[in-house]
């Protein structure tokens, strides 16, 4: 009986202490029961304990009966423990890897990992066992004191060992849910069931941390059961999004909307699951995780990427030093080896060390845009183009292009007409002193790809800036609103021009453009009318009449006066206070920062205080300046085309000039308020205000109208002044 008993603590029954489920499955009562044979290792493991005492046993005392229930209770755990440690860490699968992909999400290297843990919790025990075998062969009384004495901690232990157990197998908990349920259950009471638990979820950690070796060292995803927190997201799902989400204004015939798989691979090629993220690991530390492992992919194959175009700023394979060095890469490793030895995980030493890692990568990272790619360089050139700094360049542009312009585009032929004034003017003031002229295109995506009308321009635009919603866009006011510019981006320069950056820089520059050319117009259709006026003025000399400010025309060139002054003003402000000191601001930034992670968020600050001190984010200055545009391109027809002096003409000056009015004053009404005051937007729109203002016109026109809309309260107009 004794070896009976030694036998069945070890999960072997006989005929002293038997398998309850066994006997009924040998006598064939299979209903109402759970069978589990022992050589069935993928079985799942039972909840009620089945051993037993054999029924034909009579002697026992009931203190005795109860004492080796106990006992038997300790084999039955240690029987499922066993099972679910052979069934975890059985490799069988490995050689069906390649024929069923569904056997494979089955096996969970994390379990295997728990199951390593249990194996040594079963292996202390079986120590136990043996060493009560020795010492009741030593001395055989009492027998059942002695059992009990020795296999007394295991009584704390194997029980909640074993509800663990089944609870993972229940659940079907894998990867960072393991990880979660094994971190939340080593907090409890008992010191050496504490102790074990955090030994499972060391185990655990060893995979998690050769996970992140893998993706941080050599920028390689070791996750074929889906298990990991990093996961790599489907290039043709990527693609299909993109594609999806990209408005038809930013693709081409040259193919523009097709993206490269690098870019892919970077922007959404790899993400963070929230699912398989432990509580204990905070998403940003996880978000930097992810960071490295892209960054370190890049760094690792820059030869990879620079065969992308023959035009790579690197010039073909990359020969210079290495961009990620051996001893940085080294660091990283032993950054991560001092973490995965650790018995415990402490949280503030692994968010340590993460940090640690991630400046590393994005030092170098920067160094490959800032450094080898020239990003200053291609910065102004988004700022000479885009941001129309190269001021003679686009001058010339609109000039050589103005009687194109003046009539509606063809859609079919709109960018080739375009691309000769285009030319001219960069030979006039370019020539080859830019480098990066060449990476710049005229085109006329919408009115291309659409082949509308120009009258149904508006409706297609809206339609396709779903990419772009924290921007107003207001309605275009001829067909050739839509003229973009195209910038012929390499890799690694995709890191930071994205689709979304892309799209703001041809917002800003649409809008920057529209009001050049309203500058443009009202110049020259006042010098028009000058040259008229002076015809006119000579032939009442001749006559010997005298000049009548009415038939000379005055109204129109005082309104034509105050449009320019409030366009120009707006121009000098955006151009002046707005890109100059920003860029000044963006220049300094990049240099006194080591970091891509900065680098990038410089960047997105600099496009957003750009939009936002433009206004372009504010729905009802968008409209009030596009409506201004309109009544400023009706004036200069009527100066051109019209007499100024007809009645017709004359209602039409009066109507054109009490909407101007209207309009300006609501506008610096809004540009003053306090809401705008209070924003970052202040410093530089008081500049704005302040010469727009300069001699009190604005404020007393504002008030006069106020005055106007309010006539029953006279008290108004004391109390503003």
């Amino acid at each position: 009986m004794l070896h009976e008993l030694l036998l069945a603590l070890v999960g072997c029954t006989g005929d002293v202490f038997i398998d309850a489920d066994e006997e009924d499955r040998r006598l064939g009562f299979k209903d109402g029961s759970r069978h589990y044979a022992q050589d069935d290792p993928d079985g799942a493991s039972s909840d009620e304990c089945t051993f037993r005492i054999a029924p034909d046993l009579q002697f026992l005392r009931p203190s005795e009966r109860e004492i080796l229930e106990r006992l038997l209770r300790l084999g039955f755990y240690y029987r499922e423990l066993d099972r679910f440690a052979l069934k975890s860490r059985n490799l069988s699968w490995i050689g069906a890897l390649q024929d069923s992909k569904a056997v494979v999400q089955q096996h969970s290297v994390y379990q295997r990992a728990v199951a390593n843990g249990v194996t040594e919790v079963l292996a202390k025990y079986r120590s136990a066992v043996l060493t009560l075998e020795k010492n009741i062969l030593a001395d055989p009384l009492p027998v059942l004191a002695i059992v009990t004495q020795c296999l007394k901690q295991f009584d704390l232990l194997l029980p909640p060992l074993h509800a663990l157990v089944r609870e993972v197998e229940s659940k079907k908990l894998r990867g960072g849910k393991l990880l979660n349920f094994l971190h939340e259950r080593s907090h409890c009471g008992i010191p050496e069931l504490q102790t074990w638990i955090q030994r499972l979820l060391w185990q655990a950690h060893q995979v998690m941390y050769r996970q992140l070796s893998g993706w941080m060292v050599y920028g390689l995803l070791q996750d074929q059961n889906q298990e990991f927190f990093i996961s790599r997201y489907s290039y043709e799902q990527a693609k299909a999004d993109i594609d999806a989400s990209e408005p038809p204004a930013n693709k081409s015939k040259s193919g523009r909307g097709t993206e490269d798989a690098n870019m892919i691979d970077w922007h959404t090629g790899y993400c963070v699951r929230l699912d398989m993220l432990p509580d204990y690991i905070q998403l940003p530390v996880a978000e930097s995780i992810l960071f490295v492992g892209k960054a370190v992919r890049v760094l690792r194959n820059p030869s990879a990427s620079s065969s992308l175009t023959k035009q790579y700023s690197f010039s073909g394979a990359y020969e210079g030093p290495e961009l990620l060095p051996k001893e940085e890469a080294e660091k990283i490793g032993s950054l991560l080896r001092e973490l995965q030895e650790r018995p415990l995980f402490h949280k503030l030493s692994f968010e340590r060390s993460i940090d640690s890692i991630r400046t590393i990568a994005a030092t170098h990272l920067w160094k490959l845009v800032v450094v080898h790619a020239d990003l200053v360089g291609h910065l102004k050139a988004f700022k000479d183009y885009f941001l129309l700094a190269k001021g003679d360049f686009f001058q010339c542009f609109l000039e050589e292009s103005r009687s194109l312009m003046k009539l509606p585009p063809r859609p079919s032929t709109a960018e080739a007409d375009l691309k000769a004034p285009f030319q001219q003017a960069a030979v006039k003031t370019i020539g080859d002193e830019d480098k990066y002229f060449s990476r710049v295109t005229l085109r006329m995506p919408l009115l291309a790809n659409s082949g509308l009308p120009p009258s149904q321009m508006e409706v297609k635009q809206r339609s396709s800036i779903d990419a772009l919603s924290d921007i107003a866009v207001g309605p275009s006011y001829d067909g050739w609103d839509g003229i973009a510019l195209e910038y012929s981006i390499d890799w690694p320069l995709q890191l930071l021009f994205n689709r979304e950056v892309l799209a703001k820089y041809s917002k800003v520059f649409q809008y920057l453009l529209r009001l050049k050319r309203i500058q443009l117009e009202l110049e020259k259709s006042w010098a028009k009318a000058m040259q008229r006026d002076r015809r006119e003025s000579r032939g009442r000399q001749k006559n010997h009449k005298k000049d009548d400010p009415k038939v000379s025309g005055m109204p129109t060139w005082r309104l034509r006066q105050h449009m320019a002054y409030l366009i120009t003003n707006l121009q000098f402000y955006i151009q002046v206070d707005v890109i100059e000191s920003q860029w000044n601001l963006l220049q300094e930034r990049v240099q006194a920062s080591k970091d891509f992670t900065e680098l990038a968020r410089f960047h997105q600050e600099y496009l957003s205080a750009l939009i936002s001190q433009s206004f372009l984010d504010i729905g009802s200055v968008s409209r009030i300046l596009d409506s201004i545009i309109k009544l400023c391109l009706q004036l200069c027809r009527i100066m051109e085309h019209q007499d100024a002096t007809s009645s017709s003409t004359a209602a039409e000056l009066d109507q054109i000039t009490e909407e101007f009015n209207k309009k300006s004053n609501s506008l610096y009404t809004i540009l003053r308020s306090s809401k705008l005051a209070g924003s970052q937007r202040a410093p530089f729109l008081r500049q704005f205000l302040l010469r727009l203002n300069y001699n009190s016109f604005f404020e007393s026109t504002a008030r006069g109208a106020l005055n106007v809309i309010r006539p029953r309260l006279p008290s108004a107009s004391t109390t503003l002044h």
